[in-house]
């Protein structure tokens, strides 16, 4: 492990230099509230610090880095040139507290944006404002909670199955409701008859990610939809796997009331980090009264302006979101067009099949499907071997390529989540399918290179749960002597 930027600091070497300040303003200021010592910022110089988070950035996998099969999370190549765009001075610049009528480029960029995702997924209005995925899924409850208290119903159950996304049923209590968990058939799709017995009068909405987290379709979309709205509830969908039906199918025309897309999977701009994300909603047109965010329309000036949505639930992020993921999106859809669009999924969907094809045999598949973007495998069998899939996640690092998704979906046993886009080549696929096989030969014949993987990487393994526990990232600064007693009298400075 090399050295923190403290431990190669040294004394009074210099950095970047500052011209001496002339304002008498640091004279002024009260004695009390001067530094008494120094920051306790490493000294090096300017090369230093440019060599040493460069070196740090190379440790960091990526998808400009290699292989990125993270299941449900649709790491897929973020294009340059949305980059480059996104740098603009007429976008990067732009404040977004400034009058509209100097910003009406960015106002009419964001109204063609919903524009095109209301085409995409057939729903009548978009809010563009939830900062992720998860927002999403939030603010849609919250329309779906102020929905049935405006009709004078008191509804507050949100039946979600146990192929779900796992932020669903944390987005339901966070809007005030509670989540009513549905088991899967035994193909893993949301059959009809067990909805019917845990729809209610007390139900608000049933939330289903679609293709599921099984990667696979639900078949009875149509006749599960028509039974939650007879049920007088609404029917949302967890738009996180859209990138499989991007360009072919459109959830508001299979009875979808709400939904949201993750722009940061679906649409390609940047993942992982932290953020910043997007998770736009969509919502039918009686429910677009009720949209978070400020809505773009024409004012009587006919210019653009933006203002909230009459029954708004209320702001869930400044402004209008992060707006240079919108834009790295819009630039995204405008690139490919709605053929384009199509063929990304018919990518996506074929790349998964391949992939789960080529390790037949080698991985049980709970679910065979045929599947779309994304399949599950399950690791049980290396059990015998004293193998789970943590360590084969962990031995994958030594290759070169990220791990799936393990663990999840809970309804599979030693899980395997693995979806490897349509960016990625046949040549890609094959080599990871190799690394597999390798993987499971050494399970069976030296399974201590698993259980002490990962071996080529800056740092072994590491001890996870404790790293939650107790998470230390930052080196603390050199503290400041403690402040001086009142009585004592300093000489001024």
């Amino acid at each position: 492990m090399s050295e923190t930027i403290f431990a190669k600091s040294r004394p009074g070497r210099p950095g970047f230099a500052l011209p001496a300040n002339p304002a008498p303003g640091a004279a002024r200021l009260a004695a009390a509230k001067r530094r008494r010592a120094p920051l306790g910022l490493p000294a090096l110089g300017e090369l230093e610090v440019l060599r040493h988070y460069v070196g740090l950035s190379l440790r960091n996998h990526s998808i400009a880095r290699g292989f990125y099969p993270l299941g449900s999370c649709t790491m897929k190549y973020n294009p340059v040139q949305n980059e480059q765009l996104a740098g603009l001075p007429g976008f990067a610049g732009v404040h977004p507290a400034q009058p509209a009528e100097t910003a009406q480029g960015c106002l009419a960029l964001l109204a063609a944006l919903e524009e095109a995702l209301v085409a995409i997924t057939g729903m009548a209005a978009f809010t563009l404002q939830p900062a992720a995925g998860a927002q999403g899924e939030f603010v849609a409850m919250l329309i779906a909670r102020r929905y049935h208290r405006d009709r004078g119903e008191a509804r507050e159950v949100v039946i979600i199955p146990d192929s779900a996304h796992g932020t669903n049923p944390a987005s339901v209590a966070m809007a005030g409701l509670r989540p009513l968990t549905v088991k899967s058939g035994p193909d893993g799709l949301l059959h009809l008859d067990a909805l019917e017995v845990a729809l209610s009068a007390q139900v608000a909405a049933v939330m289903l990610t679609n293709p599921n987290t099984l990667g696979l379709f639900e078949a009875e979309i149509e006749a599960i939809a028509a039974r939650v709205h007879a049920a007088g509830a609404l029917l949302y969908m967890d738009g996180a796997n859209m990138n499989a039906l991007v360009g072919r199918v459109r959830p508001g025309d299979i009875g979808f009331d709400m939904m949201h897309l993750n722009l940061h999977k679906t649409f390609s701009t940047p993942h992982g980090g932290g953020g910043p994300g997007a998770g736009p909603v969509g919502v039918r047109a009686d429910l677009a009264p009720y949209l978070p965010g400020l809505r773009v329309s024409a004012g009587p000036d006919g210019g653009l302006r933006a203002a909230p949505a009459p029954q708004s639930v209320g702001e869930v992020h400044g402004h209008h979101g992060n707006f240079g993921m919108l834009l790295r999106a819009y630039a995204y859809i405008l690139r490919y067009g709605g053929d384009g669009l199509a063929d990304i999924s018919a990518g996506a969907v074929l790349n998964a099949n391949y992939l789960q094809a080529r390790l037949k045999g080698l991985f049980e598949v709970p679910y065979p499907g045929p599947c779309l973007h994304e399949f599950v495998a399950s690791g049980s069998g290396l059990r015998a071997h004293g193998v789970r899939t943590t360590d084969v996640a962990k031995r994958l690092l030594d290759f070169g390529v990220h791990a799936p998704t393990i663990y999840f979906p809970l309804i599979v046993s030693e899980a395997l989540m693995i979806e490897p886009t349509e960016t990625e080549t046949k040549e890609t696929l094959d080599a990871f399918a190799g690394f597999l096989e390798r993987i499971v030969e050494e399970a069976a014949r030296e399974p201590a290179l698993l259980t002490g993987a990962p071996h080529a990487t800056p740092v072994g393994r590491l001890d996870e749960a404790r790293a939650a526990k107790l998470l230390e990232v930052v080196e603390p600064l050199a503290e400041e002597p403690a402040p001086a007693p009142a009585a004592e009298t300093r000489a001024p400075r």
